[in-house]
């Protein structure tokens, strides 16, 4: 497994961005794909997965704003975010389980700037 992401960057309080992973290895089973972010000094914590049966679950702190899609047959996901706020700035993790396995993208910083 080897995750990529992209798209990260800076942007306007209240613009949107979006983040994509893609998986550029093989792997048998995935069980959900999502993303963390974590910040200096914080936890990791979950932002939004998606499911192998399509559903998606989010941080109570992202409802309404961001939107998490995948791919399957690309191994990819895409976490669309708008409305984006000053304490969304973090570093943002692709995250792939298969199992009791978990693996773990680079990171792509997004800043949102007041």
């Amino acid at each position: 497994v080897q995750l990529q992401a992209s798209g990260g960057g800076l942007v306007q309080t209240g613009g949107s961005l979006g983040l994509s992973c893609v998986n550029t290895g093989t792997i048998a089973r995935i069980n959900r794909m999502g993303w963390y972010r974590q910040t200096p000094g914080k936890e990791r914590e979950l932002v939004a997965r998606i499911n192998s049966d399509g559903s998606t679950n989010y941080a109570d702190f992202v409802k309404g704003r961001f939107t998490i899609s995948g791919d399957s047959a690309q191994n990819t996901v895409y976490l669309q975010m708008s409305s984006l706020r000053s304490e969304d700035t973090a570093v943002y993790y692709c995250n792939l389980r298969s199992g009791w396995d978990s693996y773990w993208g680079q990171g792509t910083l997004v800043t949102v700037s007041s």
